[in-house]
Parts: structure tokens; C-alpha cells; sequence
């Protein structure tokens, strides 16, 4: 077969404007940025504002391991699917973050023959709004050192700045700074440290915000340090939010490119999946779900992550209710939860996960069983999608429908939307559809004005399976700070590791009887939710002994090559 960018290139493009128009738009609502993507206008909301909704469905996941389960291909590959069925149809997806797409991971358009195309575009730099959200982000960083620099009038202190500095490629190098070196014209010196652009705050709430009023008023009560007397600093303050809005201004706009078969894509927005809600945009969602029958959004990681912060941060501030969740799994995933093997990017697999091995398979159910739970907690009727690979069989299969349905889901079934595209997802449209006609009654794992103790406890027991919570010194002082400054009516953003439903990596499958260890507990007051750092979290990662940018490069005839 074919690499995923050999098919991307094989692939007639349509103009954007073209999908646009095909779609209701109108044209002085499409801004087109080259040929074949555009950003789309938020007026088109108060236009169709009478119009009812589409069936909105979210695709989550297993735990996944480290090479990907094919979330966004299902979810790009479904859209097809729903088309070549003869509905109208939106995916929605996160712009990829260079880091992962020159490190570890590749970029992120899907794979196969359901992928967002130009895949050159929505991996590197698509319409610049990651380089926007930098060159903000980095404004107010360079604000705060001047302020400092030209006698300090706010009476900041500088050991209290908690605002980095940011850049989208990783760097581990760059995790501890010293800044201000130099002689005395070169600043005030201070240790701070850098994060992945996608690690921002203004990445939260560009993904949250409603329009750019809202953005700019998001912006203003992001705080950033805290004076000699303990009194909250804010970008307001500095009086750089109006000019960081400014930097922002269109990226606020969805950014509107295509499937493979020609169907609308809207990328937009790219928040961390570990220290932010991993989830595209509130604004994406609900263009689209003005202008299709069925609107397939992705969350980010396994339903423990990206899911449970869909519902509790994402629906609680869009006020949209989903209708149904696919549940993405693969059988190699599913024996890799047994932790009989290691599954690391870049080596030859383990014989023993491309091999008929139904005690593996059965011993890494477990993961698949709690994360059908986790989703049926919301209130959302779930189907189960098992992405396919030619090493698998006939009774794997078999074995993990059977589990699936035990588990409560609403049906099980294979897709081929790598080899065969859309046609290769018929039968899941079809499930989706009898999905989206069954009783959703979204419920939150907590109610918004419960304390932060019990929001955090919460979803450590109901959904990660924890048995309880140990909060350290630091995190216990800062609880009772936010609580104190009356911030504590929001969200929770819990940040650990994807690999596990726990805290640790090493804990595969379901794991009973352990204890999440809560660190650290901050507020993002201008995205409005509070995060918990449980565990080890990096949130500037570094390249791996073989960045995958080894392998990208330029052909004779001008063309990009080596993504994947």
C-alpha cells in the first residue's frame, strides 16, 4: 500500500471556495488562504442562527499506546462514510502541533485513504494560527520582563511569574531558562522555562472562546504573576491584551479544508491534550452543525481524557449536547493492555501483537470495558469501532464484540476507512445513525459549585478508577488560595498521562487499588478551568533518538516527503 502522503498527493483537490459554496456559505463568508483551505467566517452564525442543529458525534478511545489507534482517521473516515451513505456530513479535528509531527508521533490528517488533505498544510503550518497564538503569547512574556526591567510599577515579584515562554517544536533544552543575562541593559535575570505553543493558555481559550470579543476578554483575565503582597497580576494589567488579541484576531476563524473524497473538514485549534481540554474548537462545532446532518468531532487521547473533558469543559461552556460517541479500538491496543508487551515508535512490534493471541487479548479487555463505562457515565449512547489490520482474525474480533456488547455499548463494528475510505466505514455510518436515534441525556461527572476537592476526587474514582486522592502541601495551599479568591466555580482540567488510566504509564489495562497523587493544582483564569498536574508532566517534550524529521524532506519535482 501506498504511503499516506503518496495518497494525499494522488488526490484531486476541490477549491475551498468550492466546498464552502457547496456547503450554503455564502461568499463574502469564505476567506480563502491559497487554493484549498480557507478560514470561514463567524458571521455565518448569526445567519443560520433559526437553522436546527445536525446530529453531533464525538469519536474518542481506548487508552491508547504509543503509535496511534486511528482516532483521527475514524474520525475523518466517518464523515466520508456518512456521505457516500447520502447524508451531508462535517468532520471537525485539532490543528497538529509540530512537535509531535518532527518528533515522535507524525502529524496527525489521519492515514490512509482518510486523511485531511493538503496534508502538507494541516501538518506544518496551515494558516498560521499556531505562529499567531506564539507570537502572542511571547508579547506578554516579553511585557512582563520590560515591566520588571523599567522599575516594576505593578510591584510584581519575579519569582512568582508563571507566564513561559512558548515555541511549537520540542525542545528539552528548553524547559529550564535563565533569562536577562548579560550586562544591565540586557534585563532583569530570572529562571523561567518554555512550553509547547499547543501548552499555551491562549491555545485553551481560542478553542473555548465564542468570538473575538469573547477572545479579548478571555485574554485580559489571564493571569500571569502575582505582586510582592500575593494580588493576582493580569495581562489587563500589563496592558498587553488588547495588542495579544490583535495577534489573534483571525484565528478565531475555523479553518475550512478537505477529506480525501472532497467533504468538509474544519481544523481548528490544537490545545494540549494533557495540561488543557484536547478538543477543537467550540465555534468549529457549531458552524458545522449548521450547515450538515451529522458533525463527527474528536477528542483527544483515550474517553478518560479527551471525553470526559468534552462533557465537562467543552459542553458545559457550548451548551451542545452529543448524540452519540464512537469508541475507537484496535487488537494490537488491547493485547498491548495486558502488559505482557513493550510497544515503542520506531521498533519492530511484538510478534506476539500481530499474532492470534485471544488469553492477551482478553487479559487487555478490561481497558476497553471501562472506557465504554466511562462514556455510558455521560449519558451518551456509545458505539464501538474497531479500526482493522490485516494481522487481525476473525476471533479476536469476535472476542471483543462480545465484550463490547457485555459492556453496554450499542453495537460493535469493523471499519476498513485506511484501505477502502469512506465505503470502508458504510457499516459504522450506519451504526452511528441508529445511534444518534437513541435517548442522549448528557450528565456531568460533577455538578459546577461542588469543591475543587470533590470535582478532582471525582473523576479520579469514576472515571481513571482510582480508590482515592493524595493531595500534596503545595497543591492543598493552592486549593484553598483559588477557593479563597472565590475562582473555584469552574471546570477541572486534570493533566496526566494518556498512556494509562492511571497516573503511572506502567499501569496497563483497568488498574484497581491505587492512589492519583495530585501535585499541583493552578488556574487558568482567562480559558476558565483549574488544573490538577497528576504525576510527571511535561509539557515541552523532547525529540526522540530518531525525530521523525529524519525522514521529511523535499523531492526533485518540489514536493514534500517523509510525513506521516
Amino acid at each position: 500500500m501506498l504511503s499516506d502522503i503518496e495518497i494525499a498527493h494522488q488526490a484531486t483537490l476541490r477549491p475551498a471556495r468550492e466546498i464552502g459554496e457547496d456547503l450554503g456559505l455564502l461568499p463574502d463568508e469564505i476567506e480563502p488562504n491559497g487554493r484549498h483551505k480557507a478560514k470561514v467566517s463567524l458571521r455565518v452564525l448569526d445567519r443560520l442562527a433559526g437553522r436546527p442543529d445536525g446530529k453531533y458525534v464525538l469519536v474518542t478511545a481506548i487508552t491508547p499506546t504509543p503509535l496511534g489507534e486511528g482516532k483521527t482517521l475514524t474520525t475523518v473516515g466517518l464523515g466520508q462514510a456518512l456521505r457516500a451513505a447520502g447524508h451531508t456530513a462535517f468532520s471537525c479535528i485539532r490543528q497538529p502541533s509540530l512537535g509531535p509531527v518532527f518528533g515522535i508521533k507524525g502529524g496527525a490528517a489521519g492515514g490512509g485513504y482518510a486523511q485531511v488533505v493538503p496534508m502538507e498544510d494541516i501538518n506544518l503550518h496551515l494558516t498560521g494560527d499556531v505562529h499567531a497564538i506564539t507570537a502572542a503569547h511571547n508579547l506578554c512574556a516579553a511585557f512582563i520582563d520590560n515591566h520588571i526591567y523599567h522599575g516594576n510599577e505593578l510591584g510584581i515579584e519575579p519569582h512568582s511569574v508563571s507566564w513561559p515562554r512558548v515555541l511549537d517544536i520540542s525542545d528539552r533544552a528548553l524547559r529550564h531558562v535563565v533569562v536577562g543575562l548579560g550586562g544591565r541593559i540586557d534585563g532583569v535575570p530570572r529562571q523561567t522555562r518554555f512550553e509547547i505553543t499547543v501548552a499555551s493558555e491562549l491555545m485553551a481559550i481560542l478553542a473555548l472562546a465564542e468570538n473575538v470579543h469573547d477572545l479579548r476578554a478571555r485574554i485580559g483575565r489571564i493571569i500571569v504573576a502575582e505582586t510582592h503582597d500575593g494580588r493576582p497580576v493580569t495581562t489587563e494589567d500589563l496592558k498587553v491584551a488588547g495588542a495579544m488579541t490583535v495577534l489573534m484576531r483571525e484565528t478565531i476563524k475555523p479553518n475550512l479544508m478537505q477529506d480525501l473524497e472532497g467533504g468538509p473538514v474544519f481544523v481548528h485549534a490544537g490545545p494540549f491534550a494533557n495540561i488543557a481540554q484536547g478538543n477543537s474548537s467550540i465555534v468549529a462545532d457549531r458552524i458545522a452543525l449548521k450547515l450538515a446532518d451529522y458533525v463527527v468531532t474528536e477528542a483527544g487521547f483515550g474517553a478518560d481524557m479527551g471525553a470526559e473533558k468534552f462533557v465537562n469543559m467543552k459542553c458545559r461552556a457550548s451548551g451542545l449536547s452529543p448524540d452519540a460517541a464512537v469508541l475507537v479500538c484496535t487488537v494490537r491496543a488491547l493485547k498491548s493492555h495486558s502488559g505482557r508487551f513493550e510497544v515503542r515508535p520506531g521498533r519492530p512490534l511484538d510478534p506476539g501483537l500481530v499474532t492470534e493471541d485471544l488469553d492477551a487479548l482478553a487479559a487487555g479487555m478490561p481497558n476497553l470495558t471501562k472506557q465504554i463505562a466511562n462514556v455510558r457515565s455521560f449519558g451518551i449512547p456509545v458505539v464501538v469501532a474497531i479500526n482493522t489490520f490485516p494481522t487481525d482474525t476473525p476471533a479476536e474480533h469476535a472476542l471483543i464484540a462480545g465484550a463490547a456488547r457485555d459492556a453496554g455499548a450499542h453495537s460493535v463494528v469493523e471499519h476498513r476507512m485506511h484501505a477502502e475510505g469512506g465505503r470502508g466505514g458504510l457499516e459504522l455510518a450506519e451504526a452511528v445513525v441508529a445511534a444518534c436515534e437513541q435517548p442522549s441525556d448528557l450528565t456531568f461527572t460533577y455538578p459546577s459549585d461542588a469543591p475543587i476537592r470533590e470535582k478532582i476526587a471525582a473523576i479520579a474514582t469514576q472515571i481513571y478508577g482510582a480508590s482515592s486522592v493524595d493531595f500534596s502541601f503545595e497543591a492543598s495551599h493552592a486549593i484553598q488560595a483559588i477557593s479563597d479568591a472565590g475562582l473555584c466555580n469552574v471546570p477541572v482540567c486534570m493533566a496526566k498521562t494518556h498512556l494509562s488510566l492511571s497516573h503511572d504509564p506502567r499501569l496497563k489495562g483497568a488498574p484497581t487499588g491505587w492512589r492519583l497523587p495530585v501535585r499541583e493544582v493552578h488556574v487558568s483564569a482567562g480559558a476558565g478551568f483549574v488544573y490538577a498536574l497528576c504525576g510527571d508532566i511535561t509539557t515541552m517534550p523532547g525529540l526522540p533518538a530518531k525525530p521523525a524529521g529524519e525522514h521529511i524532506d523535499i523531492d526533485a519535482h518540489g514536493n514534500v516527503v517523509g510525513l506521516s
